[in-house]
């Protein structure tokens, strides 16, 4: 690795075939149409919160309406968010988003810190999370009343991260194809349950919805939206593969609008739903929501509800896997992590080198049975992280006026998008000082991996050894840099 920045390569804006001619340039394509955009935000962001657990936005809140308010709140928060991503989008259409604008912006120090965070603790955390999730599952109607076994849930879920690690090196369209199915049985299940909901309501099973017990602590309920926000996760991640996206500066905005009022709609009627029938105490006992909702209205059938469970969480780990590898790819296009990485599969096209090794650290995890605790160490990072990407659409409004931008959005926004970022981040840290402590020396662990294997130069010697390490791993994989037609 070096500091070296370089600019990424152009990619051929036509049509590319299932795999390469002769003739084309080796890159990634734009294949993916505004429906596959939409279906990329919309099955990264609902993966297994919305089916397992709501409680945190409950626990937090005390009552059902606050709690209702945050989920609305907390989908307008997203959106604001992912408004201003547009801006930047549109503007810097680069693979690896906000990483991108942080580069541009701020230079390689606190774009290398956001990628350090990201690819090597949040992404492969949530990945393998998600999957054994999937196993669970997938396992629950075999085993259904008892925990599956532990082994044989990690084991399904290795295999769940190695079938999809298949299909995004083989096929960019395969990926986006299981993008798209997946997302559609998620939503179907969504649909019964909301379905079932109105059902509810009509029988007038409205007795849980008040403000009774609503929290006083102004830092619960700013921690309630923590909660809410976590699941609302993802709606930046289509601006991870703008470069394969066709036509970005009219589908980028048009996907992001689409997705997040979809999925703001969907996560309201679903926690409707689900006071339609579950008490609060219910809601806050159970380990698996939808699970409990469907053991009291849809016997003998309820076991479907953990299959769906399994088919969202399906398409949530594709979604991560197929947008962080191309967060991988974008490191590397700027010298920031092994060369490799920058390299393109000759006839599939497809960024092979980076979704390997995404797939490699996620199974890494998967020998750890404290993830979650990491995902909780670094979490406000990743807000920081975004608060600051959000903060490029004011700093290059005076730095570089004259760029170029297709969408403009009024600056009030992303002032307020700040703000709330700061409060947010905020809060939890004086909640939790601990946890926020050992996230910060997590984060901090890449200060000298930036210095030492970055900014420094390498002697001759290992510069070698790398260089031999990166032409046998070409030949293995029979990947290419990414280049241009001259």
């Amino acid at each position: 690795m070096t500091e070296a920045r370089n600019d990424y390569k152009e990619v051929p804006m036509k049509e590319a075939d299932e795999i390469k001619k002769d003739d084309e340039v080796v890159g990634l394509k734009p294949k993916m149409t505004l429906f596959n955009g939409i279906t990329v935000i919309v099955g990264s962001i609902i993966g297994s919160g919305i089916f397992i657990s709501p409680t945190g936005v409950l626990k937090n809140t005390g009552s059902v309406g606050m709690s209702l308010i945050v989920w609305i709140a907390s989908g307008v928060f997203s959106m604001v968010g992912a408004y201003c991503y547009a801006e930047l989008g549109c503007m810097i259409q680069k693979t690896g988003a906000d990483y991108a604008y942080i580069m541009v912006t701020f230079g390689p120090f606190l774009a290398f810190m956001r990628l350090w965070v990201e690819c090597i603790i949040v992404r492969p955390c949530s990945q393998t999370i998600v999957a054994l999730t999937f196993s669970e599952y997938i396992m629950k109607p075999f085993f259904p009343t008892c925990m599956p076994p532990d082994v044989s849930g990690r084991l399904l879920a290795a295999v769940c991260i190695l079938v999809l690690t298949f299909v995004n090196c083989w096929n960019v369209k395969w990926a986006t194809r299981v993008q798209d199915i997946f997302t559609g049985a998620k939503l179907f299940a969504l649909g019964i349950i909301i379905i079932t909901g109105f059902v509810q309501l009509g029988k007038g099973e409205t007795q849980y919805f008040t403000f009774e017990n609503t929290e006083p602590d102004v830092t619960k309920i700013a921690l309630s939206f923590y909660s809410g926000l976590f699941a609302y996760n993802g709606w930046n991640y289509l601006n991870f593969v703008i470069e394969e996206l066709k036509d970005p500066v009219k589908n980028l905005p048009k996907a992001i609008y689409i997705s997040i009022s979809l999925v703001t709609v969907v996560y309201v009627l679903a926690n409707v739903a689900f006071f339609t029938t579950l008490s609060p105490a219910e809601v806050l006992g159970s380990k698996a929501v939808a699970v409990s909702f469907a053991d009291r209205l849809y016997r003998p059938v309820e076991f479907l509800i953990p299959i769906f469970v399994a088919l969202s969480t399906f398409g949530s780990v594709n979604g991560i896997l197929f947008t962080s590898s191309r967060l991988f790819y974008a490191g590397a296009m700027e010298g920031q992590m092994p060369e490799i990485l920058t390299m393109i599969q000759i006839k599939r096209m497809t960024p092979t080198p980076a979704v390997l090794f995404m797939a490699f650290l996620s199974l890494i995890y998967l020998s750890s049975s404290n993830i979650f605790a990491l995902i909780s160490y670094v979490g406000f990072a990743t807000w920081i992280s975004i608060g600051l990407a959000v903060l490029c659409v004011p700093w290059l409004r005076w730095t570089a006026p004259d760029l170029e931008r297709p969408i403009k959005v009024n600056l009030v926004w992303p002032i307020l998008y700040i703000i709330a970022t700061i409060i947010i981040t905020i809060v939890p840290m004086i909640a939790a000082p601990i946890e926020t402590g050992i996230g910060v020396g997590i984060i901090s662990t890449g200060v000298p991996v930036y210095l030492i294997f970055v900014k420094m130069r390498k002697p001759a010697f290992i510069t070698t050894r790398l260089n031999k390490f990166t032409e046998a791993m070409q030949k293995m994989m029979m990947v290419l840099p990414a280049e241009t037609k001259k």
